[in-house]
């Protein structure tokens, strides 16, 4: 009895609080929705739907204390039910084998690859002796082709000769799923070319076409004025085109922790909201009388939801501008209704309605690290508002706040990359001390500068700005990543880990109590279970293009060339800073014959036989070797376990784990499972 009105007290201390815990329980639903490793049948939503009707019923019947248990529950059904229904409204069809031919659609994206090659992708699609009813909603194709060719403009229908193939699976079992990631793009195929693009018939018309037309059309502008890397990073921060941005500055920005100033995010939506928002009550003050009989401050906080509109479409809408967006919009039609503008209620509810939107985005690095950082300040400074920390002194409140600010972001934010990225930058803070108020003060006012004069001719002055408060922060970011030590690797958790840490984090700051504090033991096990992660033993690419085997200096790698997106996943989730021809060196394997890799993993013999050549000059295997095959053998190779390109096709990606009963294989399609967006071989 003792415990039940603990409980009890323990709950009725949440009200007026509970409201922040719907997201989380939408959130958790969600997970559990990706989680599974079969695709739900439509019974079973239907049944998960009767269940969370009842489980509401059985809400309003039950005492007020312990009211909140069935509701959440009911907040977790429906948080899976969006999702499978979201999955479901962006299905379509995707390619089942590999592809040569013609390729004609609409250009409805640019950007560039990994390898820094112009990536369209196309919509209306038309593949050579492939219906309609097969053919993908969209395609991806990198421009690698050096010849000719037309440059692709927003809406214009082009045509080309490209290598297609499905979405690939993951690298590795538990790795990150470009599967999923594609279907929700409604991407059914990725590839490359190395003709060049014809055009079909010019840019045609229509809202989306016309914003996109504008905004690659600002970003020539602004990369004409502002050359280099200076331009492409204006053009990055205000169109949202990263295109202008060269490999080499990118990997510094990241170094250094600056990076998250490129994406438009809640950063660039927040100071421009707040400039604009500023700006206009100035005005509006200055207006004899104004201030007297107009609400200045709410007129004010319409215009600044104006211009977050119109600078939402001009950046092309992507999920991490259209999460920045909802929790800008929140804030200013809170002022508009006369209530606090930042809260934990107004986070809540940003969360509410992009998890509704978009299900998936809870998967994502962006969403993570945005919603992480913004809960963390609003709660760090609602306990300095609430006396609970101090400022000091007012003279030194300004700075005290940035510091703080880049502190509590780092900090909140700093598990995510980390699990995400597999890098931890550790002069991060001081790099964001030295950026992020000149972004405020200087490069986004800037921005609105030129904008305002462009009309006139004169958006040069604007941009001249914008370029010096930029140079400065280039300056920053090549100093700070140029510091020895600048950059740490950690390896890659386990699944459940982040989660525990993310849980852990939001019960200290979202739950009234004394039992807060238990968060913070949940947190310390995230930290645990991550230090104590065990990496495979060894891995088996996806197509058995390459092998990788855990040494004691580190993943040694069966080739120093080709299948470089795989084996630097491999050595980033390793926690491994070596690149590829690094990392094969360390390969200490006999090599029996030309492009023949032997490791010893464990009671296992691992062969990797790379090529045509390779494959023809090995003899039968025995059973205590497991055969890896770039090609798919014509006839049996003796009596081992054999993987070649057509069983990998089945499996996807596998792992070697060493256990306590020995070395067991774990795939790709195991840990995944069998979901609508799998393009596992039947």
């Amino acid at each position: 009895m003792r415990i039940l009105r603990a409980a009890e007290h323990a709950m009725l201390t949440q009200r007026g609080h509970l409201f922040h815990w719907v997201p989380v329980c939408l959130a958790m639903g969600i997970g559990g929705f990706f989680v599974l490793r079969f695709e739900p049948s439509g019974m079973m939503l239907a049944g998960a739907a009767a269940l969370a009707g009842a489980l509401w019923l059985l809400g309003r019947h039950i005492d007020e204390a312990f009211r909140p248990i069935p509701f959440a529950l009911v907040l977790m059904l429906a948080g899976a039910l969006l999702a499978a229904v979201r999955a479901h409204s962006v299905a379509g069809p995707v390619l089942g084998w590999r592809y040569y031919g013609p390729v004609e659609g609409r250009v409805v994206a640019l950007d560039r690859s990994g390898s820094d090659a112009v990536r369209v992708t196309l919509d209306r699609v038309v593949l050579e002796r492939v219906s309609p009813a097969r053919t993908p909603l969209r395609v991806r194709v990198s421009l690698h082709g050096d010849g000719a060719g037309i440059d692709p403009q927003p809406g214009m229908r082009v045509m080309t000769t490209a290598h297609l193939s499905p979405p690939g699976g993951p690298v590795e079992p538990g790795g990150f799923d470009f599967q999923r990631h594609a279907w929700f793009n409604r991407l059914g195929a990725v590839g490359y070319t190395r003709v060049p693009l014809v055009g079909l018939e010019a840019a045609q018309d229509g809202w989306s076409l016309a914003t996109f037309r504008l905004r690659m059309a600002m970003s020539s502008h602004i990369r004409a004025a502002l050359p280099g890397d200076v331009g492409g990073f204006a053009a990055a921060v205000t169109t949202g085109d990263r295109s202008g941005i060269s490999l080499a500055t990118l990997d510094t920005l990241r170094a250094s922790n600056t990076a998250h100033l490129l994406a438009i995010s809640g950063l660039h939506m927040g100071l421009l909201s707040g400039f604009v928002l500023g700006l206009l009550r100035l005005v509006l003050a200055a207006i004899p009388g104004a201030a007297l009989h107009w609400p200045v401050r709410k007129i004010a906080a319409a215009g600044a939801l104006v211009a977050a509109s119109g600078y939402l479409a001009l950046s092309g809408g992507n999920v991490a501008t259209e999460r920045a967006y909802v929790m800008a919009a929140v804030a200013l039609c809170a002022v508009m209704l006369s209530r606090r503008a930042i809260s934990l209620r107004a986070v809540a509810m940003a969360a509410i309605i992009v998890l509704v939107l978009r299900p998936e985005a809870l998967l994502g690095p962006g969403f993570q690290m945005s919603f992480a950082a913004t809960v963390a300040l609003v709660a760090v400074f609602g306990w300095m508002r609430g006396g609970v920390l101090t400022r000091g002194p007012r003279w030194i409140q300004p700075f005290v706040a940035v510091m703080v600010s880049s502190a509590v972001a780092g900090l909140a934010t700093a598990p995510i990359g980390a699990a995400h990225f597999n890098t931890v930058s550790h002069y991060g803070l001081l790099a964001n001390l030295a950026s992020v108020p000149l972004m405020g003060l200087l490069v986004v006012p800037a921005a609105v500068l030129a904008g305002l004069l462009a009309p006139f001719g004169l958006d040069g002055i604007g941009l001249w700005l914008m370029g010096l408060g930029l140079r400065w922060i280039l300056a920053v970011a090549a100093w700070v990543s140029g510091l020895d030590g600048a950059r740490g690797y950690v390896p890659g958790p386990d699944p459940w880990v982040l989660p525990l840490i993310a849980l852990g984090g939001l019960v200290v700051i979202l739950w009234q109590g004394r039992a807060r504090f238990g968060g913070l033991a949940a947190m310390a096990l995230g930290v645990v279970l991550w230090a104590g992660a065990d990496r495979p033993a060894a891995l088996i690419a996806e197509d058995g293009g390459i092998v990788g085997v855990m040494t004691a200096e580190g993943r040694a790698l069966s080739k120093d060339k080709g299948a470089g997106f795989v084996a630097q996943n491999w050595l980033e989730n390793d926690g491994d800073g070596a690149d590829q021809p690094r990392a094969a060196a360390r390969w200490q394997g006999p090599e029996t014959a030309p492009r023949t890799k032997l490791a010893t993993v464990g009671q296992v013999e691992l062969v990797h036989l790379i090529g045509k050549r390779a494959l023809a000059r090995f003899g039968r295997c025995t059973p205590q070797q497991v055969v890896v095959v770039s090609i798919t053998p014509e006839g049996p190779l003796g009596d081992c376990d054999v993987y070649d390109p057509k069983r990998l096709r089945r499996t996807g990606a596998i792992a070697l784990v060493q256990g306590r009963e020995g070395i067991r294989l774990r795939t790709a399609r195991q840990v995944a499972g069998d979901r609508m967006w799998s393009g596992w071989a039947r």
